[in-house]
């Protein structure tokens, strides 16, 4: 049965709706804000987070007029009407999934028919990565090379032997992350890390030839929002970076999964700095379909502060319980 049957009838009692601003200082420059949206109905609380990253967006939160109680699916179509880009539909929607699994007294596993697995996850990081395996030596990571990086430095890096994914972040544009095509990084990445997952290259004539015999590692991420944005790529992949809320709905995230357990595309999760019940719902998410992949879906703690002792390790328990 296809992932979103198994939880289109659920129904959500909604008796009221707020919101719950987060941030927290990530630099001089960044200050990254969320909202959570809180749906409640039946004595029981559901949450979703809107990551939007422009801090002046989280203003004025548009208020939910939908009141009572409606299936899941129904509740998805109503929300068509408030005209909600992807980030922000997904804090509704997945608030909507808490909210009616722990009226029903289910866990998301529960009612999708999967176990809940020990979750592996990777951290990301612009940082030196050695600090860090000093204290942690067998912490693994997603990197973001960029063209600063020498050779000397990726090869010192490659030899720790814990880096498993490079987002080269050749999809973004008009971000603080962009980092334009470079043949010269690309063909270092691919020869320095010949295991590795390759994440969001540029695609031009020139990176093409340096990502030549590569072609099977390459993995997406910021272009993919549903399975038509799959289906569209050059060639089918290998690996999908699965980000919840770039997907905006729930029916469009449970296809994608399905599509990509029909295809045999190896997915790994990711996140998007995730201040609150998010980042439990993509660990959760990782539980139950990718458990074992490298996945960006670290404690939050390793977002707060540079190397030191104390830190959740990999693999996370495994999170059964009911709701989202």
């Amino acid at each position: 049965m296809a992932l979103f049957e198994a939880v289109r009838e659920l129904e959500p009692e909604i008796d009221g709706c707020s919101t719950e601003r987060r941030q927290t200082a990530v630099s001089t420059e960044f200050t990254r804000v969320t909202t959570t949206v809180v749906l409640e109905g039946g004595g029981e609380t559901g949450r979703g987070e809107d990551v939007t990253y422009q801090a002046e967006q989280h203003t004025d939160f548009p208020q939910l007029d939908e009141r009572g109680r409606m299936p899941l699916a129904v509740f998805s179509r109503r929300l068509d009407a408030y005209g909600l880009a992807d980030y922000r539909r997904w804090a509704f929607e997945s608030a909507a999934l808490d909210l009616a699994l722990r009226q029903a007294g289910l866990s998301l596993g529960r009612a999708v028919g999967r176990d809940y697995g020990p979750v592996r996850f990777v951290v990301s990081t612009r940082l030196e990565v050695r600090p860090w395996l000093e204290l942690y030596p067998q912490l693994e990571f997603k990197l973001d090379p960029t063209s600063e990086w020498s050779d000397g430095h990726m090869r010192e890096i490659a030899a720790t032997g814990r880096v498993h994914v490079l987002d080269l972040k050749g999809q973004y544009v008009g971000t603080p992350v962009d980092q334009p095509p470079d043949p010269r990084l690309y063909r270092a990445v691919v020869e320095t890390f010949p295991d590795a997952v390759i994440e969001d290259p540029a695609l031009t004539d020139e990176t093409r030839e340096a990502l030549r015999g590569a072609e099977d590692r390459l993995s997406w991420d910021a272009p993919i929002h549903s399975v038509d944005d799959i289906r569209r790529l050059e060639r089918e992949p290998r690996f999908l970076n699965i980000k919840p809320s770039r997907f905006g709905t729930v029916e469009r995230l449970f296809e994608a999964i399905d599509y990509c357990n029909r295809s045999g595309i190896a997915m790994y999760g990711g996140g998007q700095f995730e201040l609150g019940r998010g980042r439990e719902q993509i660990q959760a998410l990782a539980s139950l379909f990718y458990a074992d992949a490298p996945n960006d879906v670290a404690p939050g703690e390793y977002n707060e502060g540079g190397p030191r002792a104390g830190l959740p390790q990999s693999p996370l328990p495994s999170p059964d319980r009911h709701g989202f």
